[in-house]
């Protein structure tokens, strides 16, 4: 990525707002924030009309064709079936923790895209710690399901919520691991340094460059990396918390109108949240040729998204019992290996 990120400091000189000081910053970060909330809430209401389209073309149907062209309208008709239901709480629920779910579900996953470069210069934010506050902020979802499935009042619920933090804890850390060991590559948590770390080529095959993407460098962890952030992300075959067959809906049972609205919304925000890590972690954030670097970068996102439709066409659901032994006794133990492996191919390169 050639060009500096857009902060709000720069922002505040484009608008010009630079010259109201710290007023005019605040000013520019609430504005870079709004684009890029935006953007992200955007591509999440498209996925209502992408996943029906995706899933039908995998199992061979038809999906919505008649609510406006190629069936599109079906955001705003899901939009408004689901606000205008009555919000409905259970007598015996814990009405603080009800309420406040779904905020945190949702608000989590997006406070996630604070420092991901997303291209064209634009990054809200660029701390040295940015990819482990990613992980941080993105860990915060299990807590928001803990939330809902403990204030619902629900059995099915209870279990829903006590299987997200099994799982979480059971993938979260084989992703961090593998995560890390890239960091080695790059010697650095901050997110913009590690996609300048992925410019340039690693080498030509018949003339055509391959790029220096660490998906490519090391291909074992960035395969790692992504079954523990499917796996975490929580979405069919891998929906432990939901488990309709199982627990109804699991924390969302007890959940209506425009609470389940923001509990739905944010699972597909946290899936572009992981699409985007990848992104930035493996595929080189918004590097391209010719098309601008923000169109790269939700390219890339989009195709993570995609194979986890695929996955969802493609694999039964896994009991709970063998989706936690994956995590603990598979990934985790490749985790540790890809990073003490990188670790050595990495010193061996700054000793030569």
């Amino acid at each position: 990525m050639s060009e500096r990120p857009l902060l709000p400091e720069r922002i505040g000189e484009v608008v010009g707002l630079g010259e109201y000081g710290v007023l005019g910053e605040f000013l520019a970060a609430v504005l870079a924030a709004f684009l890029v909330v935006n953007v992200v809430l955007a591509n999440a209401a498209l996925v209502i009309w992408a996943k029906r389209k995706v899933t039908a073309a995998f199992t061979d149907r038809i999906a919505v064709t008649h609510l406006g062209p190629f069936g599109l309208l079906i955001i705003v008709a899901d939009a408004v079936r689901l606000l205008s239901k009555e919000n409905i709480v259970p007598t015996n629920a814990d009405r603080p923790a009800y309420d406040l779910a779904p905020l945190v579900v949702a608000s989590s996953a997006l406070l996630g895209f604070a420092v991901i470069p997303m291209g064209s210069g634009v990054q809200i934010a660029d701390p040295e710690v940015g990819l482990a506050f990613a992980f941080a902020v993105a860990g915060i979802t299990s807590v928001g399901l803990v939330m809902a499935g403990y204030a619902s009042g629900n059995k099915y619920s209870l279990l829903g919520s006590l299987r997200a933090i099994a799982t979480t804890i059971a993938y979260e850390i084989p992703l961090i691991v593998a995560g890390m060991s890239v960091v080695l590559f790059a010697g650095s948590l901050r997110t913009s340094t590690i996609v300048v770390a992925q410019s340039g080529e690693l080498f030509s095959v018949a003339g055509v460059g391959v790029p220096a993407w660490y998906a490519f460098v090391n291909p074992f962890a960035f395969v790692i990396f992504l079954a523990a952030m499917i796996g975490e992300v929580g979405r069919n075959p891998f929906d432990m918390a939901e488990a309709p067959a199982e627990l109804v809906a699991g924390y969302q049972t007890e959940y209506s109108s425009v609470y389940f609205t923001l509990l739905y919304m944010g699972e597909f925000v946290h899936i572009f949240l992981g699409g985007a890590i990848v992104a930035t972690v493996f595929l080189g954030g918004p590097a391209g040729p010719v098309l601008p670097g923000i169109v790269w970068f939700l390219l890339k996102i989009w195709a993570v998204f995609l194979f986890t439709q695929w996955l969802r066409s493609a694999i039964p659901r896994l009991r709970i019992d063998q989706f936690i032994a994956i995590g603990w006794k598979g990934l985790l133990v490749l985790s540790f290996a890809n990073l003490f492996l990188t670790a050595a191919i990495v010193g061996y390169l700054h000793s030569v």
